[in-house]
């Protein structure tokens, strides 16, 4: 098994960024503009890019700490059986964001795609929390030219 493993230090309290990670309007505003169902342990979230996209389970949710998500189902096939978590420690003027996507079968070149892809929206997250504005999907910053 392989992971996906960022960190990120966002100039914003632990409240905001968790709020950010768990409502639709909060992930609409740096991973996708096309995302519902956000909401408690066991909502399936749905993100959608150019209408199609994965499904996750709302799997753990500490608040203001840890936010865990269960691919189920959809597309990427790659994605099949893998979690993304977000664990959020305070220190100091910032709040790090330390971000795995776990359980990949095989570390592939797509995965190594994901892994840019996520450092992209991460960095996304934190200028919409630092500056008021993300690029969530389709304004997100391009990593290829396919």
């Amino acid at each position: 098994m392989a992971d996906i493993n960022h960190r990120v230090g966002i100039k914003s309290s632990p409240e905001a960024i968790y709020e950010a990670l768990t409502t639709d309007a909060g992930l609409a505003k740096w991973w996708t503009n096309d995302v519902s169902g956000a909401g408690d342990v066991g909502s399936i979230i749905e993100f959608r890019f150019n209408g199609g996209g994965p499904d996750f389970i709302v799997k753990e949710l500490i608040p203001n700490k840890t936010v865990c998500w269960q691919h189920s189902g959809c597309i990427p096939d790659p994605w099949i059986g893998t979690e993304i978590l977000f664990r959020l420690e305070a220190e100091k003027e910032q709040t790090f964001v330390r971000f795995t996507h776990s359980n990949w079968k095989e570390a592939t070149n797509f995965m190594a795609h994901c892994s840019t892809k996520w450092a992209v929206f991460l960095i996304s997250l934190k200028d919409s929390l630092e500056l008021g504005t993300g690029t969530p999907f389709p304004n997100d910053v391009q990593i290829d030219h396919s």
